[in-house]
């Protein structure tokens, strides 16, 4: 574009109230100032955009077509100026989230059940990967908020943690009380886990460098290993007795009321884990705070 954006703005004005008295008003500008404005345009241009008498102005045929192009112009940046109100008064945006399937499943559908009420102009599109996945997309700026537990490594990510997750190791009765007359375990967990199959996240997941620990620390071994990708997976499994799962206690709570899975007594609780959002570039609209009371765990 060769001409300023106030030319431009003076010939719209003019062209649309086809006075330039009132345009002078209008944009708050002498008329004198207008009437240069616009001479200095048509010579630039080298067309005559006015037709001028004593009752105000009208376009010419170039004038005309000069005219449809800037008045789409000035649409398009009132557009423009709406679309950046409603960024702040509406909420609306893109919100890329990241997440495992278990903590999409029993953490993040009911926060969002919620939070689409509230910002329902949000565009939001949702990453389900292992923990370890989401912690990498958010480093390299892909979503803007990860639902994780605490983030491991060097990179500086700003976490905040909403609540505690509890594992725990459960069985279905019949699996133990088979078990027990099967091997001869008593009640004893070392003998359920050297004796039984033991069900736990594959290593992709976070969470299983956690149990390593523990079983570690504790000398637990298992007798027979079997790997699962989602929770959802180790929680029915353990539901028809196929061995002994290692669970979030928060997401199996109804379960255990039920009496469909069965808590072992363990020497000593797994230490508890931090469940939080860490947060890369979010909607103006939207501030961490904002997003984060959206989430809290229940048993």
């Amino acid at each position: 574009m060769d001409h300023s954006l106030s030319q431009y703005k003076i010939f719209y004005t003019v062209a649309l109230y086809k006075n330039i008295s009132r345009a002078a008003q209008e944009l708050y500008i002498s008329q004198p100032a207008i009437s240069k404005s616009i001479r200095r345009l048509e010579d630039a241009l080298g067309v005559p955009l006015f037709f001028r008498n004593s009752r105000g102005v009208r376009l010419t045929e170039e004038g005309q077509v000069l005219f449809e192009y800037v008045q789409k112009a000035f649409e398009a940046l009132d557009l423009g100026e709406e679309k950046l109100k409603n960024f702040q008064s509406l909420g609306m945006g893109h919100l890329r989230i990241g997440a495992s399937t278990t903590l999409s499943k029993y953490l993040l559908l009911p926060a969002l059940r919620k939070f689409v009420k509230d910002y329902p102009h949000i565009r939001i599109s949702i990453q389900c990967q292992s923990s370890a996945y989401t912690q990498k997309l958010l480093e390299e700026g892909k979503i803007d908020v990860g639902l994780m537990g605490v983030p491991s490594g060097d990179f500086p990510l700003d976490f905040h943690p909403f609540g505690n997750v509890q594992d725990i190791f459960v069985a279905s009765p019949l699996y133990l009380e088979n078990l027990s007359l099967r091997e001869n375990t008593g009640q004893a967990v070392s003998s359920f886990f050297s004796c039984g199959t033991l069900m736990l996240l594959d290593h992709t997941n976070l969470s299983r460098q956690h149990i390593e620990q523990y079983l570690t620390r504790h000398q637990l071994h298992a007798g027979n290993l079997l790997e699962i990708t989602t929770m959802d997976l180790l929680i029915e499994f353990a539901k028809i007795g196929l061995g002994i799962a290692c669970v979030i206690k928060e997401f199996v709570a109804d379960e255990l009321k039920q009496g469909t899975l069965k808590e072992l007594p363990m020497p000593s609780p797994v230490p508890k884990r931090q469940i939080g959002l860490s947060y890369g570039n979010l909607p103006r609209a939207l501030t961490p705070s904002k997003f984060l009371s959206y989430f809290s765990i229940s048993s």
